[in-house]
């Protein structure tokens, strides 16, 4: 279930709200275009500034809109392990596939403090659900002894691994069982776990071009290595430019110069800056993206 390529959604806003209408067309198209999942309520869709009931209603929104046609896997971390069960029972209350539950931030919790997070949330609910780990955001780094552990609980099946570590990523997929399914947390690093015998991406580039990410994984996964590297090396560019500020700021000022939805944020995050803007857009150009 859990394997592919899987965008991360962004989370349109519309005068401060949440825009449905251009949130449902978006999952239209990234499913019409090949992707294997949907992830709602991640980093890439601004859950930090979501409230709870925004939070909840986005999920309830997707589960419906998708209606089966791929699995929802909602996101439902906090750095609070109350407000993450509680959110992670309501994804499987409204009939979500499974949750992305990230490392708590901010408390920077020890090992066992991670271990015990996780097995409260696992032990709250009978849905999958996929660990998320992102030192770069949490300050707090999830050792691959730790994973190992925590992939013993019942329903825990893999792991967003967004260190940037391909040694740990490579321990990650030694220590747990093959049928533990490490995911890339880096577009630009999806090639390289998928060689290391990662099953996919939690993608931010996949919101953009999410027919080519879809085969690159696809290839790789039926062992047609020559056309996904390929298609690796082609996605270079776009990867880097959707980080060349915080994302989602890249990735949501893309969606708008394709015509796709507003470039609106919630403070702390602001507007691109008209440079960056301008290189983003040459970006879009090269892979003959509509641009209107």
């Amino acid at each position: 279930m859990f394997e592919g390529a899987i965008p991360a959604l962004v989370t349109p806003f519309k005068n401060g709200e949440i825009d449905i209408p251009s949130f449902k067309r978006h999952i239209d198209w990234v499913i019409d275009n090949g992707v294997s999942a949907v992830v709602p309520c991640g980093t890439t869709g601004e859950s930090a500034t979501l409230s709870h009931e925004e939070h909840q209603r986005l999920i309830e929104i997707t589960v419906d809109h998708v209606a089966g046609r791929v699995p929802v896997i909602a996101g439902t971390g906090s750095n609070s392990t109350r407000e993450a069960v509680h959110l992670t029972r309501f994804a499987e209350k409204v009939g979500a596939n499974g949750a992305l539950v990230i490392t708590p931030y901010y408390n920077k919790p020890t090992q066992k403090g991670l271990i015990e997070h996780f097995k409260a949330v696992s032990e709250s609910v009978n849905i999958p659900i996929i660990l998320y780990n992102v030192p770069g955001r949490t300050g707090v780094n999830m050792l691959p002894e730790t994973v190992a552990k925590v992939a013993e609980f019942k329903n825990i099946v893999g792991i967003k691994e967004a260190s940037g570590n391909l040694a740990q990523i490579s321990e990650i997929i030694r220590l747990c069982d093959p049928s533990f399914a490490v995911i890339s947390g880096d577009d630009g690093l999806t090639y390289s776990i998928l060689t290391l015998g990662g099953k996919g991406v939690i993608s931010v580039t996949a919101n953009i071009l999410p027919d080519k990410v879809s085969m690159m994984v696809k290839s790789a996964l039926d062992g047609d290595w020559e056309t996904a590297r390929r298609i690796h090396f082609d996605l270079a560019e776009i990867n880097k430019s959707l980080f060349i500020e915080t994302n989602p700021i890249p990735v949501k000022t893309a969606l708008q110069i394709m015509g796709r939805m507003n470039a609106e944020f919630r403070l702390p995050l602001t507007p691109m800056s008209e440079e960056n803007r301008a290189r983003l857009k040459k970006t879009l150009e090269r892979y003959g993206v509509v641009v209107r």
